[in-house]
This record gives C-alpha cells, structure tokens and sequence, in this order.
C-alpha cells in the first residue's frame, strides 16, 4: 500500500504514533536505529556519523567531502527501506527524498511548547530549564540538518499531506487519522506507479554511488536521473574527459538505457578547501 514518512518536533509523540500506525496497519516500522545501522553497513564510517545525522553540519563539517557521502549513503538506506513498501520511517529528512512517489503519506507532528515542556519534565524528571534546552537544542539541529542538505524549512506545512497538534489528538486518534488516510489516498495504481518511482530513483542512487565510490570519480554534486529509458547524468567536473568517462562506465553499467551527460564542466573547480 503506502509508504509512510514522519517528520516531528521532540516531545510530539511522533515515535509513538508511528509505532502504533505500524501496529494498526501491520508496517515494518524503520526506526533511526534502523536508518544509522543501514548507512553504516552502506559504508559510511560509525565514528563520522555523530557530525551529520539529523543535525546541522559543524562549519567544517559542511565544508568536507564526507557531508556528500553521508548524504548519498542517506539517500541509499532511505530508498532501500521505501523499496519494501508497507513501511514507516521516520525523521532523516525521508519525506523531501521520497516526495516524488505517487503512494507516499507525509505527516509531520507538532505540539504547543508548553505541551512539549510538560511531556519532558515528567518523562526525564526535569526541571523547565533543562526541558526548554532540550527543545530548543533539538530544533535547531533538525531545522539546520534540513537546511544543509535539501536546503529547505522541514517546519513548512506545505512539505506534508497532513500537519498534527499531537497537544489535542492522543496516539490513538492521530493513528487512526493516519490509518484513514492511506485508505482513502493511495490506490492499487498509485502503489504500482510509487513502486517503479521508487525502483528507478534506487538504480540511480546506486549508479551514483558505483561512480563515486567505486570508481572514484571525482565528481561534484553527481546526481543521476531516469527519464523512460535514458539516464542524465549531472553534475560538475574539471574536465570534459572527467565527464565523458563517467558516461561510459554509467553506459556498461545501465544495459538497456541511453546515457547522457548533463556534467557541467568547470576547470579548477574545488567544492572542498
């Protein structure tokens, strides 16, 4: 059926409302557990993953070559986990890589701040200060995470099929909204069309990364795109033949498909200090 992503504030029981959506509707419910463990087995190494998951970049953090990696790999254990359908994920920015798949179901979780300060303090035994750090630390590393990676404001409604004030609906009403939902949005055509979206965006992550990491092309920004039976590759080289090999590696690793280059080339250009 569908493909869930949740987007939450802290202390806007988004955890739990998945977790009770995944009960209801029998979905495999990928936790952030689930996402590091897979960009780890990805690749990407454990002791660098601290800088970059689901929190704003340090300055030269932003600045290294392994923000890129860890945002390819990112995108690789989202769409791996999306491939299996009748899955919930949450967080990781998932419904910004996902946006394009005609059977997903985005919601986001808020609450008022009072509501969110209540909720800490008597989970963690607080006192409001520490409970108001805690928020305020946690939204800005999830706005900042958002910002420097898909350059966006995950607080915006319009991202979202259905925005939440968990303050007034308890788990077992937001998860039958939800439930209620996917029953009414997705059908057997949008599941058929979300799972080729999803097969096509996965191919092409996964071209990316043979290029990248296997080959070690030192290509900036690398994206590919399937569009019916072509490949576009885009990006940007410091050189034409830098481009042109890529193509024909993509070209023996895509059968069946017409690559072109949409690599912009840039001489002495330099992504990283």
């Amino acid at each position: 059926m569908a493909v869930i992503t949740i987007s939450r504030q802290v202390a806007a029981l988004g955890d739990e409302i998945a977790a009770a959506v995944a009960e209801k509707m029998h979905y495999k419910f990928i936790d952030r557990k689930v996402i590091e463990q897979r960009i780890i087995d990805l690749g990407f190494p454990a002791d660098k993953l601290k800088k970059y998951d689901e929190k704003k970049p340090g300055f030269f953090a932003s600045l290294a070559k392994d923000r890129d990696e860890y945002l390819d790999y990112l995108q690789t254990a989202v769409l791996e986990a999306a491939s299996e359908d009748n899955c919930i994920l949450i967080g990781r920015g998932s419904f910004i890589i996902l946006e394009d798949i005609p059977n997903l179901v985005s919601v986001r979780f808020v609450a008022k701040n009072a509501v969110r300060l209540e909720r800490l303090m008597k989970e963690f035994s607080w006192d409001e200060k520490q409970a108001q750090q805690r928020i305020n630390e946690s939204d800005a590393n999830r706005m900042g995470f958002h910002k420097s990676f898909f350059n966006l404001d995950n607080a915006s409604p319009d991202h979202f099929h259905l925005v939440m004030n968990t303050g007034v609906l308890d788990i077992e009403a937001a998860s039958s909204i939800i439930t209620g939902l996917c029953a009414h949005i997705v059908t057997p055509q949008k599941e058929a069309e979300g799972k080729k979206k999803i097969a096509e965006l996965l191919a092409a992550q996964r071209l990316v990364n043979a290029l990248v990491f296997e080959h070690k092309l030192n290509i900036n920004f690398l994206k590919a795109v399937i569009c019916g039976d072509k490949v576009i590759l885009q990006g940007v080289a410091d050189s034409s033949a830098l481009a042109e090999k890529a193509t024909a590696i993509a070209s023996t690793l895509m059968k069946g498909y017409t690559v072109e280059s949409a690599i912009s080339v840039v001489q002495d250009f330099k992504a990283y200090p």
